[in-house]
C-alpha cells in the first residue's frame, strides 16, 4: 500500500513538473516606418532562440545544441499592419520541440526577415533584423518584436590599390533571361603606379563558401597585411578577388544546370575584360588560381577543367575532390547520407582531436529551415550550394536533391550526375590528355585532421596522382599532421607561393 502510494505521488509530481517546465510562444511582428519603403511583403521569417548571451543569435549556428531556429514562409504581409502568429502555427524547425511546448528556461531571441528568392537573383536581397530580446521564464508568452534595421552589407573600402570590377555577363543574362552582372575586386601590386609600362601576372582568388569580393578589405584593414602588401618585398602580382555570390549560394565559378554558365562567363568574359582594363601579361602561364575550402576546390577544378588557361593552382583544404568520400559519405554506393551502415549518424564536423561537433543530419535540418521551399536545396548554404552545382535540374526548375531532406535517402539517379564534377574521376578518365597539360601546375595543402573530413578524398586523389605514368605526375601535395581546416592558409601564403613558383622549379613534397 505504501509503495503504491509513493509511486502515485512520484508520478503526480512528475506530471506537474513537466507541465511547469514547458510553455508556448506567440508573436506580434511589426515594421518600423523607416524600414517600410523597400518592404515587399513576401518572404521568410526566421526566429533564432539561443541560451548564449555573448553574440547576436542570428550570427550563431543552429547546428549547435544551444541554438535553435524556426522558419515560416509568409505571403502578402502589409507593411503597416501587425503580423500575428500563434504558437500552433506549423513552423519548420531545428528543435525537437515546438513553439507551443518550449522548455522552461531563459532565451535570447532575434528574428530575420528575408525576401530573397532564386528567380529574383537579387545580389543583395532585401532583409531586416530585429533587436535581441531576452525572454524570461514566463508562461505563456506573447512576444512583440519590430523589424528596425536592415542587415548590413559589405562594401569595398577606398584604397589606391583596390579597384572594383563589374561586368554585365551576356552568357549569364541570356541563360537567366534578365540582366546579370558579375563583380570582383582587383588588388594592384605596390609597384603598379610607379611602373607604367610593366605588365603583371594575375592570381584569381576564390574565397571560402559564399565569400564576397569585398574580402579584399582584410588586406588594407589589417595594419600588418597593409604594411607587407605596400612594401617592395610584396609579390608583384595583380590579385582578382572573385565573387562567391550565386543564385543557390556559391556558384563555384563553373557551368552548371542550376546556376548557369559561370565557368564560361569567367573564361570568356571576365578574364578577357580584366586583361583589357589592367596591365597583365595576358598569357596562360601568367594566370594562377588560389583559395581555401570552397576556394581550394574551385582553384583546383579550374586548373583541371581549363588546363590550357591557367599556369598553376594553389589549393588549400579543398572541398571533397572525390564523391566516393564526400566527407564520410560514399555518394555512389551508400543508401543514406545521414546514417552509416551501423545506423549511427554521420558527423559533419570534428575538432582536431577527433571529437564530433555536429552531424550531417543536424546541418541539413538547419538548411531545411533556411530554404524558402523548406528544403536545403534553396538554403543558399553549404549543402544547398553543392547540390545546385552538382545536381541536374527538375521539371519545376529547381535542383534535384541528392538525398531526401528529411530521411537522408540518396537518389542514385542524381548521384550519377554528380560524376560530372568528381575531380578524381575526371582526372583518372582524362589523364592521357590532361596529365601533360597540368605538369608543374598542381600545388595542394591539406590538414590531416581537417575539421570536415576533407582529407579522406584528398588522400585518394594523391594516391592516384602518385600512381600515374605517361606522364608521371609532379603535383605537390602536402598533408600536415594534426592540422585542421585551412590552418596554414592566408592571402600572404599563397601569393608568396606563387612568387616562388614563378622563379623556381617546383619539387614534390
Amino acid at each position: 500500500m505504501t509503495k503504491a502510494l509513493t509511486f502515485l505521488l512520484i508520478f503526480f509530481f512528475s506530471f506537474l513538473s513537466f507541465g511547469q517546465h514547458q510553455r508556448d510562444m506567440s508573436f506580434k511582428f511589426s515594421i518600423t516606418p523607416e524600414m517600410q519603403e523597400a518592404f515587399g511583403g513576401t518572404g521568410k521569417l526566421m526566429v533564432y532562440l539561443t541560451l548564449k548571451n555573448d553574440i547576436q543569435p542570428v550570427r550563431l549556428s543552429a547546428n549547435q545544441d544551444s541554438t535553435w531556429v524556426f522558419g515560416l514562409q509568409v505571403k502578402n504581409w502589409k507593411k503597416d499592419e501587425l503580423l500575428e502568429i500563434d504558437a500552433n502555427t506549423n513552423w519548420t524547425s531545428t528543435a525537437n520541440w515546438t513553439l507551443n511546448n518550449i522548455p522552461y528556461q531563459d532565451y535570447y531571441l532575434q528574428v530575420i526577415w528575408d525576401e530573397s528568392k532564386i528567380e529574383q537573383r537579387a545580389e543583395d536581397p532585401y532583409s531586416m533584423v530585429t533587436q535581441v530580446l531576452k525572454l524570461t521564464n514566463e508562461k505563456p508568452q506573447e512576444v512583440s518584436v519590430a523589424f528596425s534595421e536592415g542587415v548590413s552589407k559589405s562594401t569595398l573600402v577606398e584604397h589606391d590599390l583596390i579597384k572594383k570590377f563589374s561586368l554585365e555577363s551576356s552568357v549569364l543574362s541570356k541563360w537567366w533571361g534578365k540582366s546579370i552582372s558579375i563583380h570582383a575586386a582587383v588588388l594592384l601590386p605596390s609597384g603598379y603606379a610607379d611602373n607604367p609600362t610593366k605588365k603583371y601576372p594575375v592570381c584569381y582568388s576564390i574565397g571560402g563558401y559564399g565569400s564576397r569580393y569585398t574580402r579584399v578589405n582584410q588586406i588594407v584593414q589589417n595594419s600588418t597585411m597593409q604594411t607587407w602588401w605596400t612594401s617592395k618585398e610584396a609579390p608583384q602580382i595583380i590579385t582578382v578577388f572573385l565573387d562567391g555570390y550565386g543564385q543557390y549560394g556559391d556558384s563555384y565559378q563553373l557551368d552548371s544546370e542550376n546556376n548557369g554558365p559561370y565557368g564560361t562567363a569567367l573564361i570568356e568574359e571576365i578574364i578577357p575584360e580584366i586583361e583589357k582594363k589592367f596591365r597583365t601579361e595576358g598569357t596562360p602561364e601568367s594566370r594562377y588560381t588560389a583559395g581555401c575550402s570552397t576556394g581550394g576546390w574551385v582553384s583546383l577544378a579550374l586548373q583541371l577543367y581549363y588546363p590550357d588557361h591557367f599556369g598553376g593552382c594553389f589549393s588549400y583544404s579543398a572541398d571533397p575532390v572525390s564523391f566516393y568520400k564526400m566527407q564520410l559519405i560514399n555518394i555512389y554506393k551508400d543508401k543514406n547520407a545521414f546514417y552509416n551502415d551501423n545506423s549511427i549518424e554521420r558527423p559533419s564536423k570534428r575538432n582536431t582531436m577527433g571529437e564530433p561537433e555536429f552531424t550531417i543530419k543536424k546541418e541539413v535540418c538547419t538548411e531545411n529551415v533556411e530554404g524558402y521551399t523548406n528544403s536545403y536545396i534553396t538554403s543558399r548554404n553549404q549543402w544547398g550550394g553543392w547540390n545546385a552545382v552538382y545536381s541536374p535540374r527538375d521539371k519545376k526548375g529547381f535542383p534535384m536533391p541528392i538525398f531526401d531532406p528529411i530521411t537522408g535517402a540518396i537518389d542514385p539517379v542524381v548521384a550519377e550526375h554528380w560524376k560530372n564534377y568528381d575531380l578524381l574521376k575526371y582526372t583518372e578518365e582524362n589523364w592521357s590528355e590532361l596529365g601533360p597539360k597540368i605538369q608543374g601546375k598542381i600545388h595542394i595543402w591539406m590538414g590531416d585532421m581537417d575539421n570536415y573530413y576533407l582529407n579522406n578524398a584528398m588522400r585518394d586523389f594523391d594516391s592516384y596522382l602518385m600512381s600515374t605514368t605517361n606522364p608521371k605526375s609532379d603535383a605537390e601535395i602536402l598533408f600536415s599532421p594534426t592540422s585542421g581546416h585551412c590552418d596554414s592558409f592566408s592571402i600572404r601564403t599563397y601569393l608568396e607561393a606563387i612568387q616562388k613558383q614563378m622563379i623556381t622549379k617546383p619539387k614534390r613534397y
